[in-house]
């Protein structure tokens, strides 16, 4: 039990009930009172900021090929919405209304007209390399965000990645504690397995992911980065390191949370964080640990 709550993000929007990062999963998560928003972005061809997790169209579109081939109008003509199979109410618009961009989503925020953090993941490798970080930043500015405070607004702006150039190019530009470093443990079976991929193959592109993981190990063992961003899953693997950087400051947001043990686990480790697909359930549980 405790004092304080843990904040609760909706991963990609509220992403059980509806399909992720559409219109629909992110009005969602604001009438469920998520505290904040994660969001992952990518450029098109015509250099807009999509929000999309995947590299490809393939997994949540009725499209093929890789997003940065597409153009804004040719993303639009597609439906991102109906791979979920859930029935989006009239209220949170149409199929061809579902698709997001970045400024789509910080009016979504700034008509909500409260207080929310706003958590944007750079996706690399992307085709277009630091000009993500860059389009992103000079969007974020020509709204009036202002980089020391990173608020825009009543929004509460906050920058993560996998990658560590990323991550040291946007220290850059805001203070530590407007960072996130995500990391999570690479096991080459799995890499296989998710990437159905070959023995070799696969143990090749698992090194590379564990360089990866070290070197985001090393950034917030220095305290360069000051929001850590492990998954569950290295918070119950990791357990010294996760209490050495409590004790050394790090700020926690853990994904994706969408399990009550997992939730009464970040409760118990003492995690200020957690991002999930389950927003209103999740405030549910915290709420009810507080005294």
């Amino acid at each position: 039990m405790t004092s304080e709550r843990p904040l609760v993000y909706a991963h990609r929007g509220a992403s059980a009930q509806f399909a992720e990062h559409t219109r629909a999963a992110y009005l969602q998560a604001l009438a469920d009172g998520a505290d904040g928003v994660e969001c992952d972005v990518h450029l098109t061809r015509d250099q807009h900021i999509v929000l999309l997790h995947d590299a490809n169209l393939d997994r949540t579109s009725t499209g093929t090929g890789p997003v940065g081939d597409r153009t804004l109008d040719e993303l639009r003509e597609l439906d991102f919405a109906s791979w979920k199979g859930a029935r989006i109410p009239v209220e949170y618009g149409g199929a061809s209304e579902q698709l997001l961009t970045l400024p789509d989503l910080l009016d979504l925020l700034e008509a909500a007209d409260r207080e929310i953090g706003l958590a944007i993941e750079l996706k690399h490798p992307s085709p277009y390399q630091l000009r993500l970080e860059d389009t992103v930043l000079r969007l974020l500015e020509s709204r009036g965000w202002e980089p020391e405070s990173s608020r825009l607004g009543k929004v509460q702006v906050s920058f993560m990645s996998f990658d560590s150039d990323a991550v040291r190019y946007l220290l850059g530009h805001m203070p530590a504690e407007h960072v996130c470093m995500l990391v999570d443990d690479v096991q080459v079976e799995d890499v296989r397995t998710d990437l159905v991929l070959g023995r070799l193959t696969g143990g090749a592109v698992a090194n590379v992911l564990k360089v990866a993981q070290a070197e985001a190990e090393e950034i917030l063992d220095g305290g360069r980065a000051g929001i850590a961003g492990p998954g569950i899953g290295y918070v119950r693997s990791h357990p010294n390191r996760v209490r050495q950087w409590l004790a050394d400051g790090r700020r926690f947001r853990v994904w994706t949370v969408d399990e009550p043990d997992d939730v009464e686990h970040c409760l118990a480790v003492g995690i200020q964080e957690i991002t999930t697909n389950r927003p209103a359930e999740v405030l549910r549980q915290v709420g009810a640990a507080v005294v």
